[in-house]
């Protein structure tokens, strides 16, 4: 499996997916700012990670699904400093044979990288 871990401070920019042709699917999924956190108005979150711990966590998460499902790559880029309502502070592209294993395999990440990867955020009024 090929894997792709960006932490960025810039806005995503997503690119064309690399597959060959046994590929059938690929869940994109874009994670968005909310313009409110705990019930109050906000205007941006700052993001900040701790890098080595986060690639080490990733590579940990990226190696347990290697394991459940047969996927082909996947390309993550979560955003660090400030990132404004309504833009993606996290892009995933899971690549799979089938969509069941592609949507099962994104979800899995990002419920694994929210319990595991050093990944810290502040709301900003």
């Amino acid at each position: 499996m090929k894997t792709q871990l960006t932490l960025i401070s810039n806005p995503i920019a997503e690119t064309q997916p690399a597959m060959t042709d046994d590929m059938g699917a690929v869940v994109v999924f874009h994670g968005v700012v909310r313009g409110k956190e705990e019930g109050k108005p906000i205007r941006a979150i700052h993001y900040e990670a701790n890098e080595p711990m986060a690639r080490r966590q990733f590579e940990l998460i990226f190696e347990s699904i290697e394991q459940q499902w047969p996927i082909e790559s996947i390309r993550l880029t979560h955003r660090v400093d400030e990132v404004a309502v309504n833009e993606a502070s996290l892009w995933v592209e899971v690549t799979a044979p089938h969509r069941a294993e592609a949507f099962a395999a994104c979800q899995f990440l990002i419920d694994e990288m929210k319990k595991k990867v050093p990944i810290w955020k502040r709301a900003l009024n």
